[in-house]
């Protein structure tokens, strides 16, 4: 059986694993963190390391399996055709030929897209939006993404920019973000941004149970620490939980009247905050959003946790190779 490597780079976490040509096998699934602060080069090194692991654990668990290419998703801007990273501001990188490197690295061909857009293909074609003809996703972690599906196919733009709906403004003189506006979604719901809006709370003098973890490390407040403190009970967690879910349905609802999808799936690590989460987002577009589109969409938590960007990057090899 031929398999594709697909490598998802994350602003805080590398993922790689081998992917079957027909999406029905994932072996070698491993992850480690990204490191940003040791700079391209030690990144890449990094990646390299981690996708000859992963291809060793599918040599072990398939014996005789072949290695078609490798796909890899990177946050962007990018210049998908010269296998370029023009920006990634949650890493540093700029103007850095990333798919060159990996494929030189690992003697295979390779492809490169935006991570988010291999989040979003790898559930339209293996989890929540599979056989969806539109479908939207949005990517919550260190940053946030976005990918569509128009006509089942990944619509990329004119300029391999489409999607980037974490820098779409929610508040014109809003927080100052990492790509330099102000007022980016990304600034509000993004993984730390959660985590500081609630840290800021505290300073304030809220009370709250995040008090003692923050008063010994501030860095130990995370958005997945919110959302514990939430689902306990925390009332200052509650209400950045659903400052959050207001913040997504309102961005959420202008994607939902311009593209109309049948589905918009929801990526990340933000999905384990669960129903406390999820009920007021959905509520906030019911409210925004034009009826006959909210009555045809579903919003749901992705399906492929920790894989949807390794599955989307094997996708997207095999889009490329084959188109």
């Amino acid at each position: 059986m031929t398999y594709v490597l697909g490598i998802d780079v994350g602003g805080t976490n590398l993922v790689a694993g081998c992917v079957s040509e027909d999406g029905s096998r994932l072996e070698g699934l491993l992850t480690e963190p990204t490191r940003a602060e040791e700079g391209a080069d030690g990144v890449v090194a990094r990646m390299l390391a981690l996708a000859r692991r992963s291809m060793d654990a599918l040599a072990a668990a398939v014996p005789g399996a072949k290695v078609a290419g490798v796909g890899v998703g990177s946050p962007g801007p990018l210049d998908t055709r010269q296998g370029i990273v023009l920006l990634t501001p949650n890493l540093g990188w700029v103007d850095f030929p990333l798919r060159g490197r990996v494929s030189d690295g690992l003697g295979l061909p390779a492809s490169l897209d935006n991570d988010a857009n291999c989040a979003v293909l790898g559930e339209h074609w293996r989890g929540a939006a599979r056989g969806t003809r539109q479908a939207i996703g949005i990517t919550i972690g260190t940053g946030i993404g976005g990918g569509i599906i128009l006509d089942g196919q990944l619509y990329h733009g004119a300029s391999d920019c489409a999607g980037e709906i974490g820098h779409t403004t929610i508040e014109m003189n809003g927080r100052r973000c990492a790509c330099g506006n102000y007022g980016c979604l990304e600034a509000y719901a993004s993984g730390p941004a959660i985590a500081r809006r609630a840290v800021e709370a505290v300073e304030r003098g809220a009370e709250s149970s995040l008090r003692p973890l923050m008063d010994a490390d501030p860095a130990s407040i995370t958005a997945q620490v919110v959302y514990e403190a939430a689902t306990a009970g925390d009332a200052l967690a509650r209400e950045v939980v659903q400052d959050t879910a207001r913040i997504l349905g309102a961005a959420i609802a202008n994607l939902v009247n311009v593209f109309n999808p049948e589905v918009v799936v929801v990526c990340g690590g933000v999905t384990l905050a669960g129903e406390s989460l999820f009920a007021p987002l959905r509520r906030e577009v019911t409210r925004r959003a034009f009826r006959p589109a909210v009555e045809v969409c579903r919003i749901v938590p992705g399906a492929l946790t920790g894989s949807a960007g390794v599955y989307g990057a094997a996708r997207s090899f095999l889009d490329s190779r084959d188109g």
